[in-house]
């Protein structure tokens, strides 16, 4: 019994202790992740404020920042927990990528065209091939040298906008062919990203692995860019009155993060799914108050994550790859710059616009580190690489402001070239259009669309079916029960899509044929034609046969049946045009804000611009006719919304008020010329009053004051003095906000507010 008890209570002192020691650790692991945390930012917050004082970017000075804090650099205090970091970092990613899918949008990249996706597809080849062979040259591995030419095709869209702000470039008309490449970038960003991850998971080029996660990522783009549209908009349009700013950062960002576990189980990496989230919410109208919202989040986990980026910074790798450093450094400046300029000018842009649109094309920047990220957590590249792409952007950041300030310089001196160079560019861009091929192309291409939707929305809803109705069905029932009942279920939620591949036209097969002209262009419409209804026949055949066990006439019969049973249904054409019409009207629902829709036809000339009134602005005060939006800058007020109230078409006497929001129509050349002149930013945070020339005082009336038995508005205090009574202290009471026929007696403390010269004069005024 005795030496139970003793086992026991020895039992009991080594539980104690391991407990307290477990204790102790958690302790220390808390106490390490606060003291890494106030360290990085605190380091981050001095040396960006230096940066800024060196009118140098923000990024670079988070860089610098990470290294002083790293494991090479000894001289100052350094990280504990890198894990935490890792972990902060990949969040920090993340809300970057939601960020920028914030900014991004379709009609945006539909807008871009031809000149974002042939300077893109230019500078890719060219920097691809041009990072692939000085790799090579410097015996790196071939997937170091893929790597390397993927991460010099990407150019840093925070450095550019930013060197826009500094240089005051962004009334310049070149400045929208740049904005509209950089979002054509960073959607190539994407895709690289997803090609990227299947090179590293097989460590070799296969092609058909690599189309396969091509079509993959297609299909995952488009269902969820469809579904998203259908339905998000639909539930922030139910609860919006009972949302709060609070329940809208939740709410976006649980719809980011849910995307991002998406996006994990379907084989792609997480910042692809957060970009595709804040693309489809780009896309409702609460989208400029998520991002005003999630910006102070994403600005502490980006600092985190740059911060990150420079710890990874090793001196001596930098010192032993010096010379690979400056000669990757020379040719993104060189070669960048210039594979952008001939892209702009094959899209037929004149030399000047060419040059200063390519020279801001002149760096690398964050997407270089994420794709280095990746090849680092596959384990496919060398350490060295990720300190040499993060020194690569620091060089090329610091010239880039430089660089921009050339271009017009350089024009100048190739301005004897420019005469015939600029009618190269004149003639490429007159071109006989022959238009019964236009009209073929652009049936072909609606048709196209359409098929690619419909068969991706089709193929989604059997997917979903396959994995949760059918188990259920197939639980519960019996064959031949179970298959019609799948089938039944399957072919009743499918059959909107099914009608709409078939069935559903824009015009007529009849107007489809009288739009062209030629027999062969007749024989491609109908042959097209038959092939959507073909098509729609193979997927109901194959629904049925999956589900049940009849021979291939009867399969075939019921499929033939059901497909001319849709063919006469108005009420699925209704409910297919039901749908549609709700989806349309929620990807339209942001510019539907606007009090009208432009036409597709003028959309190239005009658009719909919103512009928030700054305090600092010049327009503060001023009625809308004393502008001159329309006379000077050819822009039309459309409306201005003021708090929660519209005001459209407004009258020519309405007077601006700091945070009014204009919408506003227009060219982009005349808006981005009005733009600096509304949205005036702040030379600095916070202004601090330096002279405080109203104070409070205080005066006694005696018998002998002239103000003694007077009325306040007798006084002359306002009048005279420009000064404010605020309160009057008779006997030992105060009557505050007196009235003007209030009556000042002997021994009345009078409070007002004044200029101390005023004061003076007061009491010079008032003891006469």
């Amino acid at each position: 019994m005795i030496i139970s008890y003793y086992l026991l209570v020895k039992g009991c002192i080594i539980a104690t202790f391991f407990f307290n020691l477990q204790k102790k650790i958690e302790m220390a692991e808390v106490q390490n992740l606060f003291s890494d945390l106030a360290l990085i930012l605190a380091t981050a917050c001095i040396v960006t404020v230096l940066f800024k004082w060196l009118k140098q970017p923000l990024v670079l000075g988070y860089i610098t920042a990470g290294f002083l804090i790293g494991p090479y650099f000894s001289y100052f205090p350094f990280i504990v927990d890198t894990n935490s970091v890792k972990t902060w970092s990949d969040i920090g990613m993340v809300f970057l990528l939601f960020a920028l899918g914030l900014e991004f949008s379709f009609k945006k990249l539909k807008k871009v065209g031809s000149v974002g996706a042939i300077t893109v597809i230019i500078e890719l080849i060219i920097m691809s091939i041009s990072g692939s062979c000085i790799g090579h040259l410097l015996g790196w591995s071939k997937m170091n040298c893929i790597f390397l030419g993927c991460m010099l095709s990407i150019s840093s869209t925070t450095i550019i906008i930013k060197a826009f702000d500094d240089l005051k470039l962004k009334q310049e008309k070149y400045t929208n062919n740049v904005i509209g490449i950089l979002v054509v970038e960073d959607l190539l960003a994407v895709l690289l990203m997803v090609i990227l991850s299947t090179l590293s998971v097989s460590k070799q080029f296969d092609g058909k692995e690599l189309l396969f996660n091509m079509l993959k990522l297609a299909f995952f783009l488009v269902t969820w860019f469809v579904f998203g549209i259908y339905l998000i908009p639909t539930v922030l349009k139910l609860v919006r009155k009972l949302m709060t700013e609070e329940t809208l950062v939740i709410f976006s960002l649980g719809l980011c993060f849910i995307m991002v576990v998406f996006a994990n189980y379907a084989g792609f990496s997480p910042a692809l799914g957060a970009f595709v989230m804040g693309s489809i919410l780009a896309e409702t109208i609460e989208a400029e108050t998520i991002q005003r919202l999630i910006a102070p989040i994403k600005n502490l986990f980006g600092a985190v994550f740059f911060v990150s980026v420079g710890m990874m910074i090793n001196p001596s790798v930098i010192i032993e790859y010096a010379l690979p450093i400056l000669i990757i450094a020379l040719t993104v400046m060189i070669m960048k710059s210039l594979s952008a300029t001939l892209g702009v000018f094959i899209t037929s842009h004149n030399l000047k616009t060419s040059i200063q649109s390519g020279f801001c094309f002149c760096q690398i920047g964050e997407f270089s580190f994420i794709i280095a990220s990746f090849g680092l957590s596959f384990k496919v590249i060398e350490p060295f690489l990720y300190p040499v792409i993060v020194s690569v952007s620091v060089i090329t950041t610091f010239f880039t402001p430089y660089i921009m300030r050339l271009a017009t310089p350089v024009y100048n001196k190739l301005e004897p070239l420019v005469k015939p160079i600029n009618n190269i560019s004149s003639n490429n861009n007159t071109k006989t259009v022959n238009d019964n091929n236009q009209a073929l192309r652009m049936f072909l291409t609606r048709q196209m669309k359409r098929l690619v939707i419909y068969s991706v929305i089709i193929i989604a809803i059997i997917f979903l079916v396959f994995i949760f109705i059918t188990p259920f069905i197939n639980k519960y029932t019996v064959a031949p029960w179970s298959g019609i009942i799948n089938t039944s279920v399957t072919l009743i939620l499918l059959s909107p899509f099914i009608w709409a591949m078939a069935f559903k036209s824009k015009f007529s097969v009849q107007e489809n044929l009288n739009s062209v002209n030629s027999n062969l262009n007749k024989i491609i419409v109908l042959t097209v034609t038959s092939l959507r209804y073909l098509l729609s026949l193979c997927v109901v055949y194959f629904i049925i046969d999956k589900y049940n066990d009849a021979s291939f006439i009867i399969t075939l019969g019921i499929s033939f049946a059901y497909s001319a049973l849709l063919a006469i249904s108005s009420h699925i054409m209704m409910f297919y045009d039901k749908i549609e019409k709700h989806f349309i009207e929620n990807l339209n629902n942001r510019q539907s804000q606007e009090s009208f829709i432009i036409p597709e036809i003028l959309q190239e000339n005009f658009h719909f611009e919103r512009m928030l009134v700054s305090p600092n602005s010049q327009l503060v005060g001023k009625q809308l006719k004393d502008t001159m939006f329309r006379s000077k800058y050819n822009v039309n007020i459309i409306s201005i919304q003021r708090g929660d109230k519209f005001y459209d078409l407004p009258d020519n006497k309405m007077v601006f008020y700091p945070y009014d929001k204009i919408s506003m129509i227009g060219s982009d050349d005349n808006i981005n010329k009005l733009r600096p002149f509304i949205e005036v930013e702040k030379k600095q945070l916070i202004n601090e009053r330096q002279n405080k020339e109203m104070e409070l005082h205080n005066v006694v009336v005696s018998m002998n004051h002239t103000l003694c038995h007077k009325h306040l508005k007798e006084s002359g205090f306002k009048e005279k003095y420009n000064a404010m009574v605020i309160a009057i202290e008779h006997n030992g009471e105060f009557i505050l906000n007196p009235k003007a026929d209030t009556i000042f007696e002997d021994n009345d403390k009078i409070w007002f507010v004044c200029t101390e010269n005023a004061y003076h004069n007061i009491i010079n005024a008032i003891s006469k």
